[in-house]
């Protein structure tokens, strides 16, 4: 399946189009042909280890032998790691210990890791060139992606060639076509997921692919490259989006074809204001958890003056192809339509659970019969109710779902009035322990200053007693993580200066 979906197209658009470019990086161009003979190269480079293992670290520096390395690997068979080189050393040699991994590579000169274990990449224009394709089986792992876990050990979230390639056929039939004139952002980090989708679809339509050096101001680069170069597609989190807000009077892609976004809830007074900057551009909505392998559900945007929506968020729409969504109460029985519960996902993109971590998997996964056989479901944590069109809303976390003074309550409809009430900026809400130990919402705003009055006065007219935030602060802008998303932890330790 991935040698037939992912490998052979590969293959096909190296022939077809040699000359054209795979990538643009830090301004440079580099072909189809480029590309391919450093893949070769730097699988001679692993084929002269005899390696006995089948996992590989890769450093994720932003250059074409990193993203050579990728393919490298997986026209191997084997799976890769990736460790970024501006996180915490100590962080990535726990994944490497997690992993039990023996061998990195690295495209950097001056290695941060054992001499003994390292592969320099940079170094693969000594070696022959292999352009030889393996059968690769479905079942063996593509990579492995280690994600925060709850006791602050990294968790690590295997997918396999049959994930990989089941996504690529489902992305597809979304509505999105690309081909060899198609110029295609790639601004996540490779510790990220929807970087995959981000280079991987358009390589294999022969489309040319524009990344995001790491020591750019990201959205600043981001704008420079979908204007310089006309991109025709862009992926981007909704953080960037509002990041690039004060710019939108001077922001005209006519050229962009499909602008998707990810990552995290999207604003619809947000989409609908950059929908004006992208008049030419159908416009999605794309939901998944890292352990469905990218994305799983979709929503198209048909009309910018009627789009459906939860608390002010974009809803999450539809299923993939192959993939089965379920809305579940606590028993995990499914929930009528109108009817808020539990998402549960399953199908050929769900992982088969995490890098050895069996306790985690038996929390996540559940057996469940459906259509008449059982099925494993991953559990998102996230809450969702389907209409009576069965499109999908998102209504945030579950763990964002709380009790105050024995009500329960959302989160995310204190943050939709809210952002009524500044004019669409940001707002996010959590809990804290009071002074009497009890809890209490905070609200921090994305705005450079505020009436606290006022505003408790605008959420009163909203919201009953018991959901009035009893502590509101600002930040002149949000601090984002590596994903793009606003970072809440980040924002929750900023609260204790206030």
């Amino acid at each position: 399946m991935f040698t037939e979906n992912i490998i052979s197209k590969f293959t096909s658009v190296v022939s077809q189009f040699p000359e054209r470019n795979a990538f643009c990086i830090n301004e440079t161009h580099y072909s189809y042909g480029d590309f391919w003979k450093l893949i070769g190269q730097i699988r001679s480079q692993i084929c002269a280890q005899n390696l006995t293992q089948t996992k590989l670290g890769l450093v994720v520096n932003d250059d074409l032998h990193t993203y050579a390395s990728i393919m490298a690997v997986w026209m191997e068979g084997m799976a890769y790691v990736p460790l970024h080189p501006k996180h915490p050393i100590e962080r990535n040699l726990e994944i490497v210990d997690q992993a039990n991994i023996e061998t990195i590579l690295d495209s950097n000169t001056d290695s941060a890791y054992s001499s003994t274990m390292v592969i320099k990449t940079a170094e693969s224009n000594n070696f022959s060139v292999s352009d030889k394709v393996n059968q690769i089986s479905d079942d063996s792992l593509a990579y492995i992606l280690f994600t925060s876990g709850s006791t602050g050990k990294p968790k690590g979230v295997q997918i396999s060639y049959k994930n990989i390639a089941s996504f690529a056929e489902a992305f597809m039939k979304t509505g999105i076509q690309l081909d060899e004139t198609d110029r295609c952002l790639q601004c996540f980090d490779l510790t990220f997921d929807v970087s995959v989708q981000s280079f991987l679809i358009p390589l294999i339509h022969g489309a040319c692919v524009y990344t995001v050096p790491h020591d750019q101001i990201k959205y600043s680069y981001v704008f420079g490259l979908l204007d310089d170069h006309e991109l025709t597609m862009a992926i981007f989190a909704p953080s960037m989006i509002r990041l690039l807000q004060p710019y939108f009077e001077e922001i005209d892609l006519k050229k962009l074809k499909y602008c998707i976004l990810t990552a995290e809830a999207s604003p619809v007074d947000l989409v609908k204001e950059w929908s004006e900057c992208i008049p030419n551009s159908r416009i999605f909505n794309f939901y998944g958890p890292t352990e469905a392998t990218i994305y799983c559900v979709y929503y198209e945007i048909k009309d910018i003056n009627n789009m459906k929506e939860a608390n002010g968020m974009l809803a999450i729409g539809e299923p993939f192809y192959g993939i089965n969504a379920l809305i579940l109460d606590e028993e995990l029985k499914p929930v009528k339509k109108g009817q808020k519960g539990e998402m549960y996902v399953s199908g050929n993109q769900v992982t088969a659970g995490y890098w050895e971590n069996p306790e985690k998997n038996k929390e996540s996964f559940a057996q469940l019969e459906y259509e008449g056989e059982k099925q494993t479901f991953y559990k998102t944590g996230d809450l969702c109710l389907e209409d009576n069109d069965g499109c999908i809303l998102y209504y945030g976390r579950l763990d964002n779902q709380v009790k105050i003074q024995g009500y329960r309550i959302e989160l995310g409809e204190i943050e939709f009035h809210a952002r009524e009430i500044i004019g669409g900026k940001n707002a996010v809400s959590f809990i804290y322990n009071g002074a009497q130990n009890n809890s209490e919402i905070a609200l921090c705003l994305e705005v450079s200053e505020f009436n606290e009055k006022e505003i408790i006065a605008a959420l009163s007219e909203k919201l009953p007693n018991y959901m009035i935030p009893s502590k509101i602060f600002n930040l002149e802008n949000f601090p984002l993580n590596t994903s793009d998303k606003v970072d809440k932890k980040a924002i929750k330790e900023l609260f204790k200066k206030f």
